[in-house]
């Protein structure tokens, strides 16, 4: 059972957005690896809790880095160091849950969304994702969806090619491709093949193959599994072979100007090219579900939580008040390239991608992505990481699913 606690507070109301009565002051230290082409979409949400908290100074420490690999380094060493800061950045799942909320480290919010309303503004299962038995450990900003299939349909019709369906599709247009001097699929560094990965894994095992990996149903050296390797070891072959130069904006660059075909990556690909790069959505950038996952999406969700023993908690509290508000998640995420978590989302400020995505996380099978922190804990994923390097090293799957096995076995997924 959730623990239920009664506050009593007096709120003020303006178009939805609830919060403390009464002035506040000081710092508040907000944490997070949204940079660059990401960070404008932060500074937004930083600029309407400064217009709300005109007292306090925010404190912005973000850590460059995709996927928060950065971050999350340097996160580790304060959370265990004693000197956590006010809120941070973390996805909703094992992520959070597998790593500070098991360790003690977490508030339990169940009060703030029993005062703030948001057990009905939230979709249950996003809660659920969210919770444990003793607890609610963190607000959801936004969704994300992973498995994404990138292109400039210009460029295709001027290539002669179709989007692929399958992944055997796509194998089939590759040489073709290359014949044009294409590269067939953009790839950025060690995550992005990752990101790639799981998207092709989706595709092979579907979603309830998927879903048995991470319950421990399904093993990592199941012939299945191993399938998936091969088939990703066989996509790999028509990447770019400077991948472990290139950021992920940079490989989505390469799909831009024509230097690549396709490019697999979650929908912050869309408010990089939408906000940064000035493409109009189904213009000048077109999008699919990535190769075998049509009617299935992957999510994730960035989300902020509240530490123990956070410096400035009324101020985080007040930050985290936004964060969960129909006005911040509207003010959000049409620049990030991802739909609100909140179900009361005004759709008419969202660009036509993302009202598509708004309609395919309806109406589709959802499931949760690994490289971005739903289905398993941090062991887990840094251990993967080390896996995928020594896969594109030397190709071997029976090889990388036996490395895989071990760390599963290690981070308690397998039984």
């Amino acid at each position: 059972m959730r623990k239920i606690v009664t506050a009593v507070v007096v709120v003020l109301s303006l178009g939805g957005l609830v919060w403390a009565q009464g002035s506040l002051s000081g710092e508040l230290e907000i944490f997070s690896w949204w940079a660059g082409d990401e960070g404008v979409a932060l500074q937004a949400l930083i600029d309407l809790y400064e217009s709300l908290y005109p007292g306090v100074q925010v404190i912005n420490a973000t850590v460059a880095g995709g996927a928060g690999i950065n971050a999350k380094a340097v996160l580790k060493t304060r959370m265990l160091g004693g000197n956590p800061p006010d809120s941070f950045q973390v996805h909703a799942g094992q992520e959070l849950i597998g790593t500070w909320v098991i360790a003690h480290r977490m508030e339990d919010l169940t009060w703030l969304f029993q005062q703030e309303g948001w057990l009905d503004a939230f979709p249950s299962g996003l809660i659920d994702l969210i919770s444990t038995e003793e607890g609610i450990w963190s607000v959801p900003l936004n969704i994300h969806r992973s498995n994404v299939l990138w292109y400039i349909p210009e460029n295709l019709e001027k290539w002669g090619v179709q989007v692929p369906a399958t992944w055997e599709e796509f194998l089939q247009i590759a040489p073709v491709l290359q014949e044009k001097g294409v590269i067939p699929l953009a790839l950025g560094r060690n995550w992005t093949a990752s990101h790639l990965w799981e998207s092709v894994a989706l595709s092979v095992l579907g979603p309830d193959g998927w879903e048995a990996l991470w319950k421990g149903e399904l093993s990592f050296t199941d012939p299945k599994v191993i399938e998936v390797w091969d088939l990703f070891g066989r996509i790999l072959e028509y990447t770019n072979e400077d991948a472990p130069s290139l950021s992920w904006q940079q490989a989505v660059d390469m799909v831009v100007n024509g230097t690549a075909a396709f490019n697999v990556m979650g929908d912050w690909a869309a408010g990089y090219m939408f906000a940064t790069l000035g493409l109009e959505p189904g213009v000048d950038f077109g999008w699919t579900p990535s190769p075998g996952t049509a009617g299935i999406f992957m999510m994730l969700s960035d989300s902020f939580g509240l530490p123990v023993g956070a410096p400035h908690r009324d101020n985080a509290i007040a930050w985290l008040k936004v964060v969960g508000s129909r006005e911040g998640q509207d003010t959000f995420n049409p620049l990030k390239g991802s739909i609100a978590a909140r179900v009361d989302s005004d759709l008419t400020k969202y660009n036509t991608y993302l009202q598509s995505a708004a309609a395919d996380w309806r109406s589709n099978t959802i499931v949760g992505s690994l490289v971005h922190g739903v289905v398993a804990n941090e062991r887990f994923m840094d251990g993967f990481a080390t896996v995928m390097e020594i896969f594109l090293a030397g190709r071997n799957s029976q090889q990388a699913a036996m490395a895989a096995e071990a760390i599963a076995i290690q981070s308690g997924i397998a039984k």
